[in-house]
């Protein structure tokens, strides 16, 4: 029996060429699942690329800013009248400050020997002092156990003496709630050269000392009660002042240019920005002290431990203008995001329809080389140049189109 014989080889199928081919479907079902296709890809395009996000646009987002802050106010603390330049630290004015709301004194400080304040530090002998590391909160200890008290041992430290002891209660200046807080801040987007600040300009009428930021009736007010910072922030005042927390407030420049400059407003948001109730170390405080010579010329100190409430001012925005090569580029997107509801389509009528192979008879077409003489009749079909046709050719899965 001789052997089978092999199909020849050839490049005929390599150096085939495929164009697409033009059919009209009268089908009601498919005809408006495309037009409802295109609709919903340029309803898609005009509401939300151009109008709401303003794709036409040029946009300016490295945003220059400048913040300059005070704080006014009297409050009374611990049968003192306290100032601005008592509770506002740094005193500069920048966007980052804080308001001391509670204070822990421990004064007259001197280099020397005490006991430890700290109640980790309890012993009964020296064996329980050597034991622990080299350091304390307060100072290096020495390893003996002295008295801190009548009914207290605690473990003996060298360093500023006596030591701190901050587990004891102390008032909270409530007053601050009335504080009133200023922000000039000037903004410049240097694409454009434009430059807004968030103050009304000179002789605009604007009576600038009596406004009070409130964001329904003068959200445009730059002078904010602090109590209004936490409340718009969530927070209780008189807990938040108990405790000290750091608050952000955010001034959002988000402008387009094509309306106008004097469209271009800030919009003030406020949050806390620490940790909440379940962090390990609730609150914010921070340590500071005044040094200062005593009588018999040794150096002393009162430390304070300082609670309060740091505002942060965060500045951001970003500003657009109309630019042709932006409405260029997304109008010749959204034209062409429209075939792919014709792709759609021809995914669906050639696979899913009924009377999917009819279909795709009259889509695909093997038409061979004029020029070529037409190939000797054989048992088995061939294409131009003698190679065997693929019946796998004609899936319908390249470039269609209705």
């Amino acid at each position: 029996m001789p052997a089978p014989r092999r199909l020849p080889r050839c490049p005929g199928t390599f150096f085939s060429y495929e164009t697409p081919k033009a059919v009209v479907v009268r089908s009601r079902a498919v005809g408006a699942l495309h037009r409802a296709l295109q609709l919903l890809i340029l309803a898609y395009f005009i509401g939300w690329v151009f109008l709401h996000e303003k794709a036409y646009q040029v946009r300016d987002t490295g945003i220059e800013s400048s913040v300059v802050t005070k704080v006014k106010g009297v409050g009374r603390y611990a049968g003192r009248v306290l100032d601005t330049a008592d509770y506002v630290t740094p005193p500069q004015g920048t966007s980052v400050f804080v308001v001391v709301t509670k204070q822990i004194l421990t004064e007259n400080q001197a280099q020397g020997l005490c006991p430890e304040g700290d109640p980790r530090y309890r012993c009964t002998t020296d064996h329980h002092c050597q034991g622990l590391g080299p350091t304390t909160g307060s100072g290096m200890l020495t390893g003996r156990c002295v008295p801190f008290n009548r009914t207290l041992h605690t473990c003996e430290i060298q360093g500023w003496c006596p030591a701190e002891v901050d587990t004891v209660d102390a008032p909270v200046m409530l007053e601050a709630e009335n504080f009133t807080l200023l922000i000039k801040n000037s903004v410049r987007f240097p694409l454009f050269g434009f430059e807004k600040a968030n103050l009304p300009p000179p002789g605009s009428g604007g009576d600038l000392g009596r406004c009070r930021f409130h964001p329904q009736h003068q959200p445009l007010c730059p002078i904010l009660r602090l109590g209004d910072v936490a409340r718009l922030a969530g927070q209780d005042f008189p807990t938040l002042a108990a405790t000290g927390g750091v608050l952000g407030i955010k001034i959002g420049w988000v402008c387009d240019l094509d309306r106008g400059g004097e469209r271009c407003l800030p919009r003030y948001s406020f949050t806390r920005l620490d940790a909440r109730a379940h962090a390990p170390a609730l609150g914010y405080n921070f340590r500071h002290a005044r040094y200062y010579r005593w009588q018999d010329g040794t150096e002393r100190r009162t430390l304070t431990k300082a609670f309060g409430i740091r505002f942060d001012v965060l500045v951001y925005g970003n500003a657009g203008k109309f630019g042709i090569v932006p409405t260029l580029i997304n109008t010749v997107a959204a034209f062409t995001s429209i075939g792919v509801g014709t792709v759609l389509c021809d995914i669906i009528l050639l696979n899913f329809l009924k009377g999917a192979e009819h279909y795709k008879a009259r889509k695909f077409e093997e038409v061979p080389e004029v020029a070529m003489p037409a190939p000797p009749a054989t048992p088995t079909a061939r294409t131009a140049g003698g190679c065997p046709r693929d019946p796998s050719s004609d899936s319908g899965t390249g470039s269609l189109s209705l």
